[in-house]
């Protein structure tokens, strides 16, 4: 989700000092020159593994895996061991996977209510009426955000719209790292590439938006602001997948003890 990001930086702060604590765990490659290992071929098989080939249980995602055990996080690699690339039909999958997500469809509906409470854009009105009009807007600029930059454009250029955790190193690099890979991605053969299904798709809905906002919304600024403001929350989210799995971790590694 795209305005959902609001809810990814906030946790992210909390959950950033907890992780500077405990010393990064033990890599045995590099993220930038070795191939990744994919965590998810599909919604119901297990991470692809070459004959002879082994990776550490803890450090592939659980199926299902969601960001801070509510947002969905379908396309999150936290292994680099093995790259596989993504067929065009599982890259429309997971959009769609992700906005009929409960949560996903619930955390909107929350946002029009707030909106609705503020009276934002007052055009809309209020009741049942103005409510519909401010969750099928937000709605709308959250799906087809999600399906220009993971979905069309990665089809169309070829490229992996899943964020490779880097895994390892101090939280300042980590977090460069994670920032970065809003204009860094990987090729469907695996090279890096300047990430255009990102910068151009959010550029793409932006402008797309302004066909169904309200008349004093549709100008060239306003689609710029939302393209930028959308370009810092996916910034923002990357971090947060970056440190997701260590947190994850601990957690899981308190409980048991």
């Amino acid at each position: 989700m795209v305005r959902a990001l609001w809810g990814c930086a906030v946790v992210l702060l909390c959950a950033v000092p907890v992780l500077a604590q405990e010393d990064p765990p033990a890599r045995s490659f590099v993220m930038d020159g070795a191939p990744p290992l994919e965590t998810l071929t599909s919604p119901a098989s297990s991470p692809a593994i070459e004959p002879g080939a082994t990776a550490s249980p803890s450090k592939i995602a659980p199926k299902n895996d969601r960001l801070f055990f509510v947002m969905p996080n379908y396309l999150t690699v936290e292994d680099q061991q093995q790259f596989e690339p993504l067929s065009a039909k599982m890259k429309f999958y997971l959009s769609a996977k992700t906005m009929s997500d409960p949560v996903t469809i619930s955390f909107i509906g929350a946002l029009a209510l707030m909106g609705q409470a503020q009276n934002s854009d007052p055009s809309y009105g209020q009741g049942v009426g103005g409510y519909a009009k401010r969750y099928a807007t937000l709605y709308g600029d959250t799906g087809i955000s999600t399906l220009m930059t993971a979905s069309v454009f990665p089809t169309l250029l070829h490229q992996d719209p899943r964020y490779f955790q880097l895994g390892h190193g101090g939280i300042w690099r980590r977090t460069v790292y994670a920032m970065s890979r809003i204009v860094v991605t990987r090729g469907d053969n695996g090279a890096m590439q300047f990430n255009s299904s990102e910068v151009v798709g959010t550029a793409v809905a932006a402008g797309i938006s302004t066909t169904y906002h309200p008349q004093d919304q549709r100008t060239l600024g306003n689609a710029l602001g939302v393209w930028g403001t959308n370009i810092a929350l996916n910034a923002l989210c990357n971090v947060a997948k970056e440190f997701w799995p260590d947190l994850r971790r601990k957690l899981h590694k308190s409980s048991t003890e």
